[in-house]
C-alpha cells in the first residue's frame, strides 16, 4: 500500500492483486530483445527475472474536501471473466477497503475511468444471487460517451449487465462529460484511445498536482517507449497520441503520475532531456 499527499488531498493505493503476465499479453512490442535495454531500471519492480511484467490491479482512494472517492474498482469477487485461465476471485479486498475508512456505506463517489472488467468489478457485488451496488450512498460517475459507445459495440472486456446496469437501476449513476469536476481539488480529464471515453483524474491542491492515469498508460516502460501499444487499446493510434501528449505535458514538472496498473512504486515523475525519456519513481 502506498500513500501520497498532494496539498490537502490524500491518495492511497489499495491493491486487489499483483499479476505477472507475459510481456506480449500486455504490450505487443515488448519482446525480450526490445525490452533488454530497459531491464536495468525495470527490474526488479516492474519486470521479473524471467521477463514477465508485473501488473497491479488496484483502486486509488482519494480523500478531498470531506469526500471519499474511489477511482476504479478492480475485478471484484464471484465473477466469471472472459480471459483464458482466469479464476473466479474471492479476495478480502472489501475488508481491506473498509479498514482504510472506505466502507461500503462511507464512499461518496466512485469514478469509472472506463468500463473494462478490471476497473468496474467492485461497482457491484453478489448478494443473494443478484448483483447489487456495493456502495449504496455513492454517486457513480460514468462517462456519457463511454457508456453510449458500448451500448452499440461488443467487446469481451465489457460487461454492462453485471457491473453497470444494477447501478443505473438503483439510480446511483451520473453520466458525466470528460471535464467533470468532483471537488475543487479533483476533476476528470479526457484521455481517449484505450477506450473512446476514457478519462484520467487530475488532482490540484496547495500548489501541488497529480494525475491518476487509468489505462492511458499501462506500464512504466511506456514512459520511454511511448508508441508501444497496449493489447486492449480500442483505438491504438489515438491511444499513442494521447499518451504522447500527456507525457509531454508532464515532463520535467512536479506533477506526480500515478499508474493505475504500475507495480509498486506506482507513482513518480516523467523526465525528458537530450538523452531521451525517463521514469523517476517516488520511493517510500
Amino acid at each position: 500500500m502506498e500513500t501520497w499527499k498532494i496539498g490537502d488531498v490524500k491518495i492511497t493505493s489499495l491493491l486487489e492483486m499483483l499479476q505477472a503476465v507475459p510481456s506480449a499479453a500486455l504490450l505487443q512490442a515488448m519482446t525480450p530483445d526490445a525490452v533488454a535495454p530497459h531491464l536495468a531500471w525495470l527490474q526488479p519492480h516492474y519486470v521479473t527475472e524471467d521477463l514477465l511484467v508485473n501488473v497491479a490491479i488496484q483502486s486509488l482512494l482519494v480523500e478531498s474536501a470531506g469526500k471519499r472517492i474511489i477511482v476504479d474498482t478492480c475485478f471484484g469477487n464471484d465473477r466469471t471473466l472472459p480471459y483464458e485461465g482466469m479464476p473466479v476471485f474471492h479476495t478480502d479486498f472489501l475488508e481491506r477497503l473498509s479498514a482504510e475508512g472506505f466502507g461500503p456505506s462511507d464512499v461518496d463517489v466512485v469514478v469509472c475511468t472506463h468500463l473494462h472488467h478490471d476497473h468496474v468489478g467492485w461497482n457491484t457485488r453478489l448478494v443473494d444471487g443478484t448483483w447489487q451496488p456495493t456502495f449504496p450512498n455513492a454517486e457513480y460517475l460514468i462517462g456519457r460517451s463511454e457508456y453510449l459507445h458500448w451500448q452499440d459495440h461488443d467487446d469481451f472486456n465489457i460487461d454492462l449487465t453485471h457491473n453497470i446496469e444494477p447501478v443505473i437501476a438503483a439510480g446511483l449513476h451520473r453520466f458525466v462529460d470528460p471535464d467533470h469536476q468532483i471537488t475543487s481539488e479533483v476533476g476528470l480529464e479526457a484521455t481517449p484511445g484505450h477506450t473512446p471515453g476514457h478519462v484520467s483524474v487530475r488532482i490540484r491542491s496547495g500548489g501541488q498536482s497529480a494525475l491518476i492515469g487509468g489505462d492511458m498508460i499501462h506500464h512504466p516502460v511506456q514512459v520511454v517507449e511511448q508508441t508501444w501499444v497496449s493489447v486492449p487499446d480500442y483505438d491504438p493510434p489515438r491511444a499513442v497520441a494521447t499518451r504522447q501528449a500527456v507525457l509531454a505535458a508532464l515532463a520535467n514538472t512536479d506533477t506526480v503520475l500515478i499508474g493505475t496498473h504500475f507495480a509498486e512504486p506506482s507513482a513518480g515523475h516523467v523526465r525528458h532531456d537530450d538523452n531521451g525519456w525517463a521514469w523517476e519513481p517516488l520511493r517510500p
